[in-house]
């Protein structure tokens, strides 16, 4: 009997956040191998052009290809707002036609139309995933009659990566983007968590939004959409391992990354450093 060849999932972020979304992963599709891989050496990518956050992306997704991943989860809203239309687009046929690379904004995009009943949806994100108006761009596009506000929230990152998350600092900058977001349009009813940080920051976000407000994070709509996913696509499941292991990389030092990323994870983990190359010489060691 043949051994099937190691194939994880690949989960990529720019930092830390992506845990929070492969946390669910594990919890719904247990079975799975995973391979993440946080660029910290590089964050943040949220401040970053369009080019850049592009070009550090597709850097990491063709690591975790050449890692043996077939399926590559983007656990990054920068990256999937400034990315992944590119990479799937253009990218994936050169490379390969039959590997795959998802985001995290589609899923909670589409999760909104079932759940809102005042056609009135938050977006609470990064500066650059506000600016880039993608959860706007996809509400839009699926549910036409759906208003979508939007507050940049540039402090919860430092606040939550900086252990402040708990903080009573922490009240007075949730409590005002809170107020400013429902300034816009008194009746949202439905708050999208759109930064992989964020739910770090729930008990604090509950304590603001009005009770009858429903958040949605990020992670559970990522986790119960690729399970959906691989049902209806079983040519890419099937190259999918499943012995039940976790690795994870960091292009960053592996002691801060450890210690930190333990509390986005959930559980103490060990991981590893790794240099991810540019394109340029990636594309030269492929035809050395």
């Amino acid at each position: 009997m043949s051994v099937q060849k190691a194939s994880p999932i690949g989960v990529f972020d720019s930092g830390y956040g992506g845990l929070t979304v492969l946390r669910e992963l594990v919890k719904t599709l247990p079975e799975y191998d995973y391979l993440y891989l946080g660029d910290n050496a590089r964050t943040p990518y949220g401040t970053r052009s369009y080019d850049t956050v592009y070009k550090f992306t597709l850097e990491c997704v063709r690591y975790l290809f050449d890692a043996g991943c077939q399926l590559v989860i983007l656990a990054c809203n920068t990256a999937s707002a400034k990315a992944l239309r590119t990479i799937q687009q253009h990218d994936l046929p050169l490379i390969d036609i039959n590997r795959r690379v998802l985001g995290v904004i589609r899923p909670s995009a589409e999760a909104v139309g079932a759940l809102t009943h005042s056609n009135a949806v938050g977006i609470l994100g990064t500066t650059g995933t506000v600016n880039s108006a993608s959860y706007v761009i996809e509400i839009n596009k699926l549910f036409p009659h759906i208003s979508v506000f939007q507050e940049a929230c540039p402090m919860w990152v430092p606040l939550v990566e900086n252990g402040q998350h708990d903080s009573p600092g922490a009240d007075y900058f949730v409590q005002e983007n809170i107020k400013h977001l429902l300034m816009q349009h008194p009746a949202i009813d439905t708050v999208i968590l759109g930064c992989t940080h964020y739910p770090l920051l729930l008990p604090k976000i509950r304590q603001y939004l009005p009770e009858h407000v429903r958040i949605l994070s990020q992670g559970e709509l990522v986790a119960q959409s690729l399970a959906d996913y691989l049902k209806r696509h079983p040519e890419i499941d099937i190259n999918c391992s499943k012995s039940r292991r976790r690795t994870f990389l960091t292009t960053d030092n592996v002691d801060i990354f450890d210690q930190h990323a333990a509390v986005f994870f959930g559980d103490k983990l060990k991981s590893t450093q790794v240099c991810v190359m540019p394109i340029h010489d990636q594309i030269l060691n492929k035809h050395a």
